[in-house]
């Protein structure tokens, strides 16, 4: 049986020319952290997560340093409980750069997101937005549920596809459940 294109991409983005990739990452490390391009990188994977070539999508890469994000150690009087380094940020690198490219935008939506690359010191994402006050978008049935005022500031409330996995909300067994709520697993699988 004869594979599509769609197909033959995802198997090039699986094992990358190495030489481009790091190529391209000297190129977008000179870029801003946060850049509205015109086309995805990874087309099979935008176009999987619900983006489509109309009027209303921008896609937007996002570049997010590696590293422990921790809090810094109090200068000052504090009981020694308090003065240990903790992790600060609970949130994926995925969703920290959904967030900044909704900070950057403000008038667009967050519809999903996907890897591009790491090199030591930033991890690449692009960002799929949308535009809900585009007519193209309120009349398309298929994506039109992003218009309505209870998906505004989806990405801040966790309710992209990474706030849920960094939330704990995608566990396989129901049993096991203790998300969004700790007690909300208390009492089941007795």
């Amino acid at each position: 049986m004869t594979k599509g294109l769609y197909h033959h991409l995802r198997q090039i983005w699986k094992k990358p020319d190495k030489s481009r990739l790091r190529e391209q990452m000297v190129e977008w490390r000179k870029d801003n952290t946060v850049k509205k391009l015109e086309k995805p990188t990874r087309l099979d994977r935008a176009r999987s997560l619900g983006y489509k070539a109309k009027n209303g999508f921008v896609v937007v890469r996002v570049r997010v340093k590696r590293g422990g994000r921790t809090k810094p150690r109090p200068r000052k009087g504090r009981r020694s409980k308090r003065m240990t380094i903790m992790k600060v940020l609970k949130m994926s690198y995925r969703w920290v750069s959904e967030v900044r490219a909704q900070k950057k935008f403000p008038n667009l939506e967050v519809l999903n997101s996907y890897y591009l690359a790491k090199d030591g010191k930033h991890y690449f994402y692009e960002i799929i937005l949308v535009d809900p006050d585009k007519p193209e978008i309120k009349n398309d049935p298929t994506i039109n549920w992003i218009c309505s005022v209870k998906n505004r500031g989806r990405v801040y409330r966790g309710l992209t596809s990474a706030g849920k996995k960094s939330r704990g909300l995608r566990s396989k067994n129901p049993m096991n459940k203790n998300r969004p709520s700790v007690r909300a697993g208390m009492g089941r699988g007795k």
